[in-house]
C-alpha cells in the first residue's frame, strides 16, 4: 500500500506539472482526489489493513493528499497567470489609432443669458440665492399680497401637488423667504425655473425661467429703482438702447410699473414686433408693498425696497431674434451651435 501510494503521488505530480489548461487540471483533480477518484479509492481499501498498519498507511495517504492538493493550487495560479497575460496579448489596443469625432454643442442659450444677467448684478453688488421649487400657498401667494380669490390662484393657472402645495409660479417666494431671515440690508437676484399651467406654443410653455431681484433698505426710492434697470437694460443691450419706465399694477408692490426698451428689431423706428411703437416690454417692477414687508417681520416705517421680475426666455429671444420659444427646449444641435 505504500508502494501504491508513492507511485500515485509520483504520476499525480508529474501529470499536474504538465498540465497545460485550467480544464486539464480540474480533470486531474477529480481523477486523484474526487469522490471515485484514485486516492479516494485507495483509502476505502484501508480496510483490509491490520490495525497496526493501518494509521501509518493513513497518515502517509493525508500526507499524499496535502501534497497533491497544493500542487493542483499552485499550477491553478501559474495557469491563470498565463491566461490573463494571454489575453492581454491578444487584446492589445493601438492607443495611436484616432477616436470618434465627439459632437459638442456650446452653452445652451438659456444659460447664455443666465449667466450674462448673474454677472451684470453681481457686478452692481448683489448676490444670487436659489430656492425650493414646491413651494406652500402662503409663501407663493399669500406672503407676495396675492388675496384668496386673486385669479393666478386658480387651477388652470397653477400646478397643485394638493390644496396647499404647488409647484411656484414666480422665483419671488425666495425674495419672501430671504426676508423672513431677517439679515439686512438685501440686495439679491433669485434665478430658477418655475412653472404655469400654460398651453405649449410658440410664446407660451409650462416651464420656463425668471430673475427676480429684491433690494430692502433704509431710504429706497423708486429713482434707486429706476437707476439700477436702466443699468441693466444697456449692459445687456447695449448702450444706444432707451429705456422708458410706464405705470402697472402688481399686488405686491406699490407704485409698480413695466418697463420697455427700445425694440431690438427695428431700432426704434417701429415694426410688428413692437406694434409700431419702437419700444418693446422686457420687464416688471416697482416698490415693495409695506404689507408684503411687514408679513415678512420688516418694519416699513423704517426700511423700503424694491423688486424686479424678467423672464429669461423672453430676453434671450429678443436679443437673439429668436421667433419660437419651443426652439430652447427640443435640443436641436443646428440651432445650438449658432450661439
Amino acid at each position: 500500500m505504500k508502494e501504491k501510494l508513492e507511485q500515485l503521488k509520483k504520476m499525480a505530480i508529474d501529470e499536474i506539472t504538465s498540465a497545460n489548461t485550467l480544464k486539464n487540471l480540474d480533470e486531474l483533480r477529480v481523477n486523484y482526489l474526487g469522490k471515485k477518484g484514485q486516492l479516494t479509492s485507495m483509502l476505502r481499501s484501508m480496510k483490509d489493513l491490520s490495525k497496526e498498519e493501518r494509521p501509518k498507511i493513513g497518515q502517509i495517504a493525508n500526507d499524499v493528499r496535502e501534497i497533491l492538493e497544493n500542487s493542483l493550487r499552485d499550477k491553478k495560479s501559474t495557469l491563470e497567470k498565463q491566461e490573463v497575460n494571454s489575453k492581454l496579448e491578444q487584446e492589445v489596443i493601438d492607443i495611436t489609432l484616432p477616436t470618434k469625432n465627439m459632437v459638442y454643442a456650446p452653452l445652451h442659450p438659456l444659460d447664455k443669458t443666465l449667466e450674462e444677467i448673474s454677472d451684470i448684478f453681481i457686478g452692481m453688488g448683489y448676490e444670487i440665492v436659489s430656492g425650493r421649487e414646491v413651494e406652500t400657498g402662503y409663501y407663493n401667494f399669500d406672503a407676495l399680497n396675492l388675496g384668496i380669490n386673486h385669479p393666478a390662484r386658480d387651477e388652470q393657472d397653477t400646478f397643485y401637488i394638493n390644496q396647499d402645495t404647488m409647484l411656484r409660479t414666480a422665483t419671488s417666494p425666495v425674495q419672501v423667504h430671504t426676508m423672513e431671515q431677517g439679515k439686512l440690508p438685501i440686495r439679491m437676484i433669485a434665478p430658477g425655473k418655475v412653472y404655469r399651467a400654460d398651453e405649449v406654443d410658440a410664446t407660451h410653455s409650462p416651464i420656463f425661467h425668471q430673475v427676480e431681484g429684491l433690494v430692502i433698505d433704509t431710504d429706497i426710492t423708486f429713482g434707486d429703482l429706476k437707476g439700477v434697470l436702466a443699468e441693466f437694460a444697456k449692459k445687456f443691450f447695449g448702450d444706444k438702447v432707451e429705456v422708458k419706465f410706464r405705470p402697472h399694477y402688481f399686488p405686491f408692490t406699490e407704485p409698480s410699473a413695466e418697463v420697455d426698451v427700445t425694440c431690438v428689431m427695428c431700432k426704434g423706428k417701429g415694426c410688428s414686433i413692437c406694434k409700431q411703437e419702437g419700444f418693446i416690454e422686457i420687464l416688471g417692477c416697482g416698490m415693495v408693498h409695506p404689507k408684503v414687508l411687514e408679513m415678512a417681520g420688516i418694519d416699513s416705517t423704517k426700511y423700503q425696497g424694491f423688486a424686479f421680475g424678467m423672464g429669461v426666455e423672453r430676453l434671450t429671444m429678443l436679443k437673439y431674434d429668436i421667433n419660437d420659444l419651443r426652439l430652447f427646449y427640443e435640443n436641436d444641435y443646428r440651432f445650438l451651435t449658432q450661439f
